[in-house]
């Protein structure tokens, strides 16, 4: 039972993933760098894990992985280089507003510095590296996971720095343990509906809630564009599995829903679970894009005008090497549509809740 090192923590996937390898007893402790102001949130996290596992340990670290050493102590390095197995890089900054500066100070350089410290390990059996599946960018059709191909442009700074993060990853892969997980876009979970953040689809969500009132809810544009959605839990299972899997190493995998469904047929389903109506009319996507570039509007619907650049991107993410290693855990990604009910429910519960609504920017 190896030791494993995280960074992101305590957000919802990293928090989420420590409770799956004490569950499965894939390591009976874990370290998290946690920056600063971040600390007293990661040491509430911890205990509560904690409590639900007694005898694991979770040891927090102060620190910065934007700095050389992740901005570790020395005092304390030398104990975690050479205790640490499996390292997990989660941290990076998801917001598809972020100016390019931040995103790429913490997704580019970031991840620069944890190469770094994953190089100086000497125990390292692999390095689980969070990417995500929109390093395409603007590329359309069928995207491999066996490529990482540099497209004509970026809808987001988000996506350009995770693509960027990606590159240094794929340059050590070959001398380091590595698995790089691809997921879609993350949502809540598939049976309780719980999340941390209405972001991605909870925009939707948003918008519907706020203008339910009207005599009917309007498609938005007319798009022939699937949407690529993954339950939570999915990615859960699916990782912890894929870091003690030896077919996974020294690739990269999309977590990805292997039976998208049309962005629109999506949000149809999510109209009549929210207003027990279908929706009716088209607003041209023209329109709605030029009206969420007012800022009052944007805040007022609760939806970042970058979340249209996917409404009209035609694309299909092949997942077949993951499929092949997951089908082996009996692992499978639950439909979107029919859980659908769950989400909206869970969002119904607590979107009066200001912290699970994002700053829209």
């Amino acid at each position: 039972m190896g030791v494993h090192f995280f960074t992101g923590f305590p957000g919802f996937i990293s928090s989420q993933l420590v409770r799956e390898l004490f569950n499965k007893n894939y390591t009976d402790h874990v370290y998290a760098v946690v920056y600063p102001t971040e600390l007293e949130k990661a040491k509430k996290e911890s205990q509560l894990i904690m409590d639900s596992f007694p005898g694991r340990r979770i040891s927090i670290v102060e620190g910065d992985i934007t700095l050389p050493q992740l901005g570790i102590q020395a005092d304390r390095l030398e104990a975690i280089t050479q205790s640490v197995d499996v390292v997990w890089h989660l941290a990076a900054i998801y917001d598809l507003a972020v100016p390019r500066a931040v995103a790429w100070k913490v997704n580019v350089e970031g991840t620069k510095m944890v190469n770094e410290f994953v190089g100086q390990l000497p125990h390292l059996q692999r390095y689980m590296y969070f990417s995500t599946a929109y390093v395409a960018g603007k590329r359309e059709g069928l995207l491999l996971e066996t490529e990482l191909i540099r497209p004509d442009g970026f809808k987001n700074y988000y996506e350009e720095t995770k693509f960027e993060a990606e590159l240094l990853v794929e340059k050590i892969k070959n001398h380091i343990p590595t698995t790089i997980i691809r997921p879609g876009i993350v949502r809540g979970n598939s049976i309780t509906g719980e999340t941390n953040k209405f972001d991605g689809p909870y925009f939707f969500l948003n918008m519907i809630d706020t203008i339910k009132f009207l005599p009917f809810v309007p498609y938005i544009g007319k798009s022939t564009a699937l949407i690529n959605v993954v339950p939570i839990d999915y990615v859960i299972e699916a990782s912890a599995y894929l870091c003690m899997e030896e077919a996974a190493e020294g690739k990269t995998l999309h977590l990805t829903d292997p039976h998208p469904h049309p962005v629109l047929e999506v949000y149809r389903a999510m109209v009549k679970e929210m207003t027990d109506k279908y929706p009716k009319g088209r607003l041209p996507l023209t329109l709605t894009k030029k009206c969420l570039e007012i800022k009052m509007i944007r805040k007022k619907l609760g939806v970042e005008r970058e979340t249209l650049d996917y409404l009209s991107w035609n694309a299909y993410f092949d997942c077949k090497n993951a499929r092949e290693i997951l089908n082996k855990g009996k692992i499978k990604c639950p439909d979107f549509i029919k859980t659908i009910p769950v989400m909206v429910k869970f969002y119904n519960k607590n979107k009066h809740r200001k912290e699970f609504h994002i700053e829209i920017k």
